[in-house]
């Protein structure tokens, strides 16, 4: 993978600029309506599972700040640092895939660990 601008890279700049501010819209517009998404907490495919993932992620960030963008014209990385209600600080990879213009696959590596010692102060509903 290059350190040069591309396709993949141009979208993987717009994905983690909408995260960052919480654009869930723009995030759907520039994905495949076969999006695959993996994480430590699973893996969601199609458009209408992709914008629950994002919408629930929105209403946990309390400030993003874009640490790298790199990529070319068929993947791309991005690194980030997510201040979150429950973890104030979660750096998080994604590797990009594109495909016909489109984001397709992202896997998002990031340490789980601090979101479930979160979970065990949380009380059920």
């Amino acid at each position: 993978m290059s350190k040069t601008n591309g396709k993949a890279q141009e979208i993987a700049r717009t994905y983690v600029e909408a995260i960052a501010n919480r654009d869930v819209d723009t995030i759907l517009s520039i994905s495949a309506e076969d999006i695959v998404c993996t994480s430590p907490i699973g893996q969601t495919a199609g458009l209408e599972r992709f914008r629950a993932f994002h919408d629930g992620f929105a209403q946990m960030i309390t400030n993003l700040t874009i640490l790298a963008v790199y990529g070319d014209d068929e993947q791309a990385v991005v690194v980030y640092d997510a201040e979150t209600h429950p973890v104030p600080h979660a750096v998080t990879a994604e590797l990009i895939k594109v495909k016909d213009g489109k984001l397709a696959v992202t896997n998002v590596i990031y340490d789980a660990t601090p979101f479930a010692a979160y979970m065990t102060t949380v009380q059920p509903h």
